[in-house]
């Protein structure tokens, strides 16, 4: 059987990929195949999702029809290099690597060809299905190609189209995103230590909370300032909390977060 999607780089997103592109059904197995140099990483693709596994990065690039790169952005540079020669003229390329722009990936292949060139920003969260991917067309792709490409993400994630130009932003924002969440959960469960709480106790308190306020926040057509001020009675306990916040510029230090987040892909890049 041919091979539909080649895998470069066989990390956590690259397996949150493959597992929701098999889950459900889009591709099967043996219609995969994937490379990395961690012998054990290899393992686990192909015991406990049935693919096929490689160390060679260029013998997935000469037989795969879509090639997802998945290696890290400062070594995007020499796996490019050593797959332009062998890639497939008709290959779609799908990039999940933070900073790398399309037009260095068309460059670093070279050869002089049109490459098709998909660059794209998921997050962990399709690990449980639950995933946000932004999606950007290069130069030479097509419509089309952004449709082949958004197929194998909507199996574990919601995906929106945008201009590349916001795809640092995104980085930031939702690539990035999920440690913000998991440590304001760490602080709270630290919080609740320290009020007197069992460690089993804060844990169960602070997720629970997390994410039944998350699924208000995703059923309601509120916005979160809204919602925030109906928990938030005047001289209360909250009042309290988040005049604290707001005193030690809390909510000012996270957009400076965030933003360095984006500086820091846009550097990757370069």
């Amino acid at each position: 059987m041919s091979i539909e999607l080649g895998i470069l780089g066989s990390g956590n997103m690259a397996e949150a990929i493959a597992r929701g592109v098999i889950g459900s059904k889009v591709l099967s197995p043996d219609q995969i195949l994937a490379a990395d140099p961690s012998p054990q990483r290899r393992s686990l693709f192909s015991e406990q999702l049935g693919m096929r596994t490689t160390e060679d990065n260029r013998e997935v690039a000469r037989q795969a029809r879509m090639l997802l790169l998945s290696v890290k952005p400062q070594q995007m540079k020499d796996v490019l290099g050593s797959i332009g020669p062998v890639l497939r003229p008709d290959a779609l390329i799908i990039s999940i690597a933070a900073g790398v722009s399309t037009q260095f990936i068309e460059t670093n292949l070279g050869a002089g060809k049109n490459w098709r060139v998909i660059r794209t920003m998921p997050n962990t969260p399709m690990l449980v299905g639950e995933g946000m991917v932004a999606l950007a067309r290069g130069r030479h792709a097509s419509e089309a190609d952004a449709g082949e490409a958004r197929r194998l993400f909507e199996a574990a994630a919601e995906v929106i189209d945008l201009s590349e130009d916001k795809l640092d932003a995104v980085t930031a924002m939702s690539g990035s995103g999920p440690a913000y969440f998991f440590y304001l959960v760490e602080q709270m469960i630290r919080a609740g230590n320290e009020l007197g709480l069992a460690p089993e106790e804060s844990r169960q308190l602070a997720i629970k909370t997390c994410v039944g306020a998350a699924k208000m926040l995703a059923d309601s057509a509120e916005a979160p300032e809204v919602l925030r001020r109906k928990v938030t009675s005047p001289g209360g306990t909250t009042h309290a909390a988040i005049s604290h916040l707001e005193q030690n510029q809390v909510g000012d230090r996270i957009v400076e977060a965030l933003k360095a987040a984006a500086k820091r892909s846009r550097e990757l890049g370069s």
